[in-house]
């Protein structure tokens, strides 16, 4: 199976960002690519509570979705969308952030609202509380599809293994890890963590990345890493894209799975034991 991984530089204008996902995603539509993957936070990147309520919309009515589904109608392929901001109908105003995977047919085959909160202090300048202006999701989801079962994750919820145990252990081949990723935990964890995630569940790992600094009108600009990675179930990185942005493409071999699962089969291997008090 032929895949393109979308690396993006997003501003905080959703309008503005938008033709350049189509842009890439036609690109690897071109190539071959019957699957397409963009980042966290396809539509707009912003430090801004404000600004987002100006430019953000429902899911029923988002542009960028719309403009999605109809590509992926239109090129016949499978597309995630990494996630979207979205508005939601919570008392507290608070944002959704929603991956999305569209189907060859344009209709939303699955949706996956971000578990894990990125609530953190990386130093003295940086700071990140994701949970006061998102709300976190409460459902794992396995996508099963023609082009084989799919676990959807986002960004943060790399750091928490037991998920994406419990979606290889429920039948996933691939696990989507869509993210924009801080420079600091990028350069310091980010291949790391996503190479023992796939070496832990024999699954492909397909994390297409957000790269370099945000423009933003009404905010402090906000950096991320990039080097969107593809890694094979036996850990070895098959695609780094670097720092620019664009989209790659790459064949997967879906046998690699069960081969690699039939080497070291610790997916079976789980045992009963007391837990810490």
């Amino acid at each position: 199976m032929r895949v393109g991984l979308c690396q993006l530089n997003v501003s905080d204008d959703p309008a503005a960002n938008l033709p350049v996902t189509l842009e890439f995603i036609r690109a690897a539509a071109k190539d071959g690519a019957q699957f397409v993957l963009t980042p966290e936070v396809t539509n707009c990147i912003s430090m801004s509570r404000a600004h987002q309520d100006q430019v953000l919309h429902f899911q029923d009515d988002d542009p960028t979705l719309t403009a999605l589904r109809a590509e992926a109608a239109n090129l016949g392929i499978w597309i995630l969308i990494g996630s979207l901001a979205i508005k939601t109908n919570d008392a507290d105003g608070r944002f959704a952030n929603r991956s999305f995977l569209i189907g060859p047919d344009g209709e939303i085959a699955d949706q996956y609202d971000k578990i894990h909160m990125f609530d953190v202090n990386i130093s003295e300048t940086e700071a990140y509380h994701e949970s006061k202006g998102y709300r976190p999701g409460d459902r794992a989801v396995l996508a099963r599809t023609e082009i084989g079962a799919i676990g959807m994750t986002i960004c943060y919820d790399l750091r928490f293994p037991h998920l994406f145990r419990d979606l290889a252990k429920a039948g996933a081949e691939m696990i989507t890890v869509p993210s924009a990723f801080s420079p600091a935990t990028g350069k310091a964890h980010w291949e790391t963590l996503l190479r023992a995630r796939a070496i832990e569940t024999g699954c492909f790992i397909l994390a297409p990345a957000q790269t370099g600094t945000h423009s933003s009108g009404s905010a402090k600009p906000r950096k991320t890493y990039g080097h969107a990675l593809a890694v094979a179930p036996w850990g070895e990185v098959l695609l780094d894209m670097g720092t620019d942005p664009g989209v790659t493409c790459i064949d997967l071999d879906l046998k690699e799975i069960g081969a690699a699962r039939q080497r070291v089969p610790s997916l079976l291997h789980d045992r009963p034991y007391t837990p810490l008090s």
